[in-house]
């Protein structure tokens, strides 16, 4: 992808780029630095049949699954975190079948994403022992072929077709910067198809040149940007802002028309209305 200005895009038309049913790596995890914007910005858009893998996603997911927008997931632990619990309508949307789930630990599916980033089938991977997901996802073991006698299971490769990354920070160019823990975003990034990103703001390509060790994602990778300020809302951005939790408490309630009045009210829905 050619460096500049023209990466930067309305949220509108970045979310416009992803087809009904898309695979999308989300960024952040549970309430903290998502890209809830661009999230809520493709349920307006009345998108269908979508994928979310992600090792810990909770308000994304669940909005998601609210809406109707999903069919598939492929995720580690979901929930909402300690005040709010479990998330509810992906709860629903996996017992009912409406959503089919191929679950993980989050380091199985963060080596299914290392096996795509790459180029290889397969990624092995320990700690599954014990556990039923293998069975349950048809993995295979390897023998060490070194002799030490012991077996890791393969996990097969993990390609989505968008990551979706939410940034503090981006330069002219479309290089990314995220303060603070990456959690999974770097792996998502180097793994998927296609690379968007929503950042809070611009910031000079030469602070970019000065701190090198804070870019996270390299322009080169970044097919396009919207800049929405708050995007993460109503979850964190260290250090920006914290979590709006009445904002979320607001959303888990389960009433006529809850989920139309938290839509509207995201910043982006109140910024596009003051254009």
């Amino acid at each position: 992808m050619s460096a500049g200005p023209q990466k930067i895009i309305p949220l509108a038309d970045l979310a416009a780029r992803v087809p009904d049913g898309s695979s999308l790596a989300l960024g952040g995890s549970f309430l903290h630095r998502g890209p809830f914007a661009f999230v809520r910005e493709l349920i307006r858009q009345g998108s269908r049949d979508l994928e979310v893998v992600k090792q810990s996603p909770g308000y994304d997911i669940d909005i998601l699954c609210r809406a109707g927008a999903l069919s598939r997931a492929r995720a580690g632990i979901v929930a909402m975190e300690g005040n709010f619990g479990l998330a509810p309508w992906y709860r629903r949307a996996i017992e009912s079948g409406a959503v089919s789930l191929e679950e993980h630990a989050c380091a199985s599916l963060t080596a299914g994403l290392r096996a795509a980033a790459f180029g290889v089938p397969f990624m092995p991977c320990g700690g599954i022992h014990g556990s039923d997901l293998a069975a349950l996802n048809g993995w295979k073991t390897i023998e060490d072929p070194y002799g030490s006698g012991e077996a890791v299971y393969a996990i097969p490769r993990i390609q989505p077709d968008f990551a979706v990354i939410q940034a503090n920070e981006v330069s002219e160019s479309g290089d990314v910067r995220v303060f603070g823990t990456s959690h999974w975003d770097r792996i998502m990034s180097r793994s998927a198809k296609r690379v968007l990103v929503v950042a809070e703001r611009i910031a000079p390509d030469a602070s970019f040149r000065d701190q090198p060790e804070l870019t996270l994602v390299p322009h080169f990778l970044v097919e396009a940007v919207s800049i929405v300020p708050n995007g993460a809302w109503p979850g964190s951005l260290w250090p920006d802002y914290a979590i709006d939790y009445p904002a979320v408490e607001a959303y888990m309630t389960d009433a006529p028309g809850v989920l139309a009045d938290h839509l509207a009210a995201g910043p982006e829905a109140r910024e596009a209305a003051h254009v």
